[in-house]
């Protein structure tokens, strides 16, 4: 949901991710391979040079990839798929609600997804983990604010949503 903040852009927002986005790199090993994206991401969103962000943000996807093959950890690579989801989700969803559409809000019309990672967390019952509950959880509240079938998704739903994705990111990031 980088995509969005970018299409939004919103200089603060594209930042936020960014240093989040170092913070997860260097937490899970591959740092050295995102660092230089990340920080020219963070540079040109200051310059508000939206066309370079563009053009960093598919250089990072390519280096993300090659480092996580590095990694060689399938379980890994899906918590840091649904990491960039959840806050990604936050994000668009803090755009959305400040500025309600209904084709904003179709963005998070994404059932099969989270019923993706909700089929892949529940397969990894070595991670007892209360952080992973709590995703879990979250998956939960969050799956009937989306799937709405033909339906549109309300102003209220998004707010809740951008609610219960700000709370966990919270909740992830927290150093206890």
């Amino acid at each position: 949901m980088v995509f969005i903040a970018v299409q939004a852009e919103d200089a603060p927002a594209v930042k936020d991710i960014g240093q989040r986005v170092l913070a997860l790199a260097k937490g899970i090993g591959v740092g050295n391979s995102i660092t230089p994206h990340a920080k020219a991401i963070i540079d040109a969103a200051d310059k508000h040079n939206w066309k370079n962000v563009r053009q960093e943000l598919d250089r990072t996807q390519n280096s993300v990839q090659q480092a996580m093959n590095e990694v060689h950890d399938e379980k890994l690579s899906q918590l840091v798929s649904l990491g960039g989801w959840l806050r990604g989700t936050e994000v668009s969803t803090s755009v959305v609600k400040q500025h309600f559409s209904n084709d904003g809000a179709e963005l998070l019309h994404q059932p099969d997804l989270l019923t993706c990672f909700q089929t892949r967390l529940q397969a990894m019952s070595d991670f007892n983990l209360p952080i992973i509950h709590q995703i879990q959880d979250a998956l939960v509240e969050v799956k009937p604010l989306i799937d709405v079938a033909n339906a549109r998704i309300s102003a209220e739903s998004v707010k809740k949503v951008n609610e219960i994705t700000t709370r966990l990111g919270n909740d992830i990031i927290k150093k206890d």
